[in-house]
């Protein structure tokens, strides 16, 4: 293949968090697809040990079947120790780190339940956990990387819920505070040429979505066919890294819709919609630094 002809993600490394299912496995297939080194985190190995079907290796598999390299490592985003020993095998093995999409949330399956908060399990608040303080954990031990060669991109993936109330408190703030890391950390890394951003993701064609449609026919009518494809955030993350002016979205909390309106780019050959009249909109930061 000639120079002309590589993949935009050629020679990239990419790490995604929480990829056994979900958004990150069509996250990682998606920069897979457009040539990048990605590895796979999360803790499902073997098919079975969770109640959705996925497992590290087979989203590895189906990264490399895409035309990338996917790389599993079974890792516990709720053990620091997995973590750094994730960081350590990347930088062992590629010298580099180019993009990290912090994806792994902990979700109940009584998240979406209707009711208040104290009638759910409490275990529900161990989003803040893995979800909210693993994305500060894995950005810590990426950081130096992408410093050190004055090159990347951190991502963080949320949703409308950050703005809206949406399965109440725990999962809100969990958004919320993902936004509001790719605000902070936008303002460390400005002298290394390192962005990180927030997107908020519309409903997702996953698994987990499929099930609480059939369980809830109704209430879900007609939101399938507007819903959107894993791969698409995936390929609005590989725009964002290419953009030459990715300085100026570092920081930003952005919708994935309406940038992939900018960018061109479109979700099977269609243009999904952005929520922002129907559930609200991103509050961005304030220009004032107090150090």
């Amino acid at each position: 293949m000639s120079k002309s002809e590589q993949k935009p993600l050629a020679g990239v490394v990419a790490v995604v968090t929480g990829a056994s299912r979900g958004a990150g496995k069509g996250i990682a297939i998606a920069l897979g697809r457009e040539g990048a080194t990605v590895y796979v985190t999360g803790r499902t190995v073997n098919e079975g040990e969770a109640p959705l079907p996925g497992t590290v290796g087979n989203t590895a598999q189906l990264v490399t079947e895409a035309g990338g390299k996917g790389i599993a490592v079974a890792c516990d985003h709720a053990k620091d120790a997995e973590v750094k020993a994730l960081f350590e095998r990347v930088e062992s093995e590629q010298g580099r780190l180019d993009i990290l999409v912090n994806n792994a949330t902990f979700l109940h399956d009584k998240l979406i339940d209707k009711g208040p908060f104290w009638e759910k399990p409490l275990e529900l608040v161990d989003i803040l956990d893995v979800g909210l303080r693993s994305g500060y954990v894995a950005s810590w031990y990426a950081a130096p990387l992408m410093a050190k060669q004055n090159n990347g991109l951190i991502v963080f993936t949320s949703s409308f819920g950050s703005s809206c109330y949406m399965h109440g408190p725990g999962y809100g703030a969990q958004k919320t505070g993902v936004d509001k890391f790719a605000k902070d950390m936008a303002v460390d890394f400005k002298p290394y040429n390192v962005a990180a951003v927030s997107i908020w993701m519309g409903m997702l064609r996953t698994d987990r979505t499929r099930r609480a449609m059939d369980r809830a026919a109704e209430q879900y009518a007609g939101f399938w066919e507007i819903a959107e494809t894993p791969e698409f955030t995936g390929h609005i993350v590989s725009a964002i890294y290419r953009d030459p002016k990715r300085a100026e979205k570092s920081g930003q909390v952005i919708i994935g819709a309406e940038i992939a309106s900018e960018y061109g780019i479109n979700d099977e050959g269609r243009q999904p919609p952005s929520h922002r009249p129907m559930l609200g909109s991103p509050a961005q930061a304030h220009p004032a630094i107090v150090d």
